[in-house]
């Protein structure tokens, strides 16, 4: 789908399920279930379809041989029932569509329902196709004549809406296997699934929608997983109180900025001063840096590590591999202070043990912000390894080296040593341009300095940050063309907006 700027904060956050999770909750409910699950989601199906598209459009409803194509015929039928044009395409094998979706589609044929062979039969363009093909237990890519559909309903300008999961999408992994369906919205039951929100996610399954069916979801184990929502920060943004001075908001230190990568150093500084810290120190190991920066004097510019006073260490932006790098790595990874770890201070960590040893005997767990090749790096794979499970991957970086691990990309993944795991909602395509990392890094710094807890500073970090880049976009500053500078005062604006600092005179 293409991206469509807009400005709309998840103000909630909410259970992701994988696939076992689900299964669990099915099997307890399912036998319980008065009316059954299958008419439950038809219903559901059926209010979203006649919300979306006017009367008279013709619903075409693709359904395939297992329960997916059962929600879709009850669905069909209930729409039929309303007074709605609705007509299923859908070829069964009797072997395999018994059951409850075999059911379903004796009553929607009983009704007076019409089950068309292909698209090719259709009289009418759509005005709607509902994707019942397949739900979340696909593992292989889409066979024929399903792939052949899902081709056809990209050539329509219909509202497309996806049943559980897009067709062709793997519930847990956001990974597309072989022909995908590409839906407007997915409405999906139970709980909600990570697939939807990281990797291909997003660009197949459009706005997410979660119906629990009438289920209540406190009798059950959902796991460990979130969608991230404002709501989950709401403790620690607060308005600060006038007594305070800029000792309260604690000292950064970035480390980086070698030769011909200074940049990096600065932006991440900046981002830090501009997201609330009291001061900022740029440690440089480039020897010919300014001792100022022209554009942003209030930072403090030097080629030397502070001696006292520094709250909190940010570690990569423009490190370098040399041997100087690797020598203040080994100095600051056994410091007690909290510790951001990013860029070249991965890459350098992935290739040294002695290092990696040093960072999982921290006291306190550092934050790593890789991208995906860094975390290959990292993990001794490769680029489609981590891609192909996100979760997995950062919930591995996280146990491996005892730290709280930002997996960035499509739907950044954030794991915890613990097992614990998020994905952020927010960002769009304007962040795939340089220095988006060094400014994470500065905004995580910061709020490490301001007290957030490691934990949380490791959520709200990509949640603010993606969140400034939609701001942006949805005010015509990219997605095509957007900076990382310029997302940084946007995240000001939006800390102080939600911290609710309002001072009148």
């Amino acid at each position: 789908m293409p991206f469509v700027p807009s400005f709309i904060v998840p103000l909630s956050s909410r259970p992701l399920c994988r696939l076992q999770e689900i299964r669990a909750i099915e099997a307890v409910e399912v036998p319980l279930a008065d009316p059954p699950l299958m008419e439950r989601a038809g219903a559901a199906i059926a209010r979203v379809v006649m919300a979306h598209v006017p009367p008279g459009g013709l619903v075409c409803v693709l359904c395939g041989p297992g329960n997916n194509g059962g929600d879709g015929f009850v669905a069909a039928r209930r729409l039929l029932a309303l007074g709605r044009q609705a007509v299923v395409i859908g070829r069964f094998d009797g072997g395999r569509s018994g059951g409850e979706a075999a059911a379903a589609r004796e009553a929607f044929v009983a009704s007076g329902g019409v089950v068309l062979p292909g698209p090719e039969a259709l009289e009418a363009p759509p005005a709607a196709i509902v994707d019942a093909l397949f739900g979340i237990g696909l593992a292989r890519p889409i066979g024929e004549p399903y792939a052949s559909w899902i081709e056809w309903s990209k050539g329509w300008a219909a509202f497309k809406l996806a049943v559980d999961v897009p067709s062709g999408l793997d519930a847990d992994t956001g990974h597309c296997m072989g022909a995908c369906f590409e839906a407007n919205a997915t409405l999906t039951f139970l709980a909600d699934k990570p697939g939807l929100h990281t990797l291909d996610g997003p660009d197949r399954a459009g706005k997410v929608m979660v119906d629990a069916l009438g289920i209540d979801p406190s009798r059950h184990d959902l796991g460990q997983g979130r969608l991230l929502g404002r709501d989950a920060f709401a403790g620690h943004l607060r308005p600060r109180r006038q007594n305070t001075h800029k000792g309260s908001f604690g000292h950064v230190l970035v480390v980086g900025g070698a030769p011909r990568m200074s940049g990096a150093a600065f932006l991440a500084g900046h981002a830090a001063l501009a997201t609330g810290a009291g001061k900022v120190t740029l440690c440089a190991l480039d020897p010919n840096i300014l001792s100022f920066s022209p554009v942003h004097p209030e930072l403090m510019v030097g080629n030397a590590i502070p001696e006292r006073g520094v709250d909190v260490l940010v570690v990569g932006p423009g490190l370098g591999v040399s041997d100087e790098a690797r020598a203040l790595l080994a100095r600051l990874l056994p410091s007690p202070l909290p510790l951001v770890l990013d860029a070249d201070g991965l890459n350098r960590l992935a290739v040294d043990g002695e290092l990696q040893e040093s960072l999982r005997s921290r006291s306190i767990p550092a934050i790593l912000t890789p991208h995906p090749m860094e975390a290959a790096r990292l993990l001794g794979t490769d680029v489609a390894t981590v891609q192909k499970d996100r979760i997995a991957a950062a919930q591995e970086l996280a146990r491996r080296h005892r730290a709280h691990v930002v997996l960035k990309g499509c739907g950044s993944v954030v794991a915890d040593p613990d097992g614990a795991w998020a994905i952020n909602p927010t960002g769009n395509p304007g962040m795939a341009s340089a220095g988006m990392g060094d400014v994470l890094s500065g905004i995580l710094g910061s709020l490490l300095a301001q007290g957030w807890p490691v934990p949380l500073a490791a959520r709200f970090g990509p949640f603010l940050h993606g969140a400034a880049a939609d701001r942006l976009a949805a005010e015509g500053v990219g997605p095509i063309g957007l900076t990382a500078s310029e997302t940084v005062a946007a995240a000001r604006r939006l800390v102080n907006e939600w911290s609710g600092a309002v001072y009148s005179s």
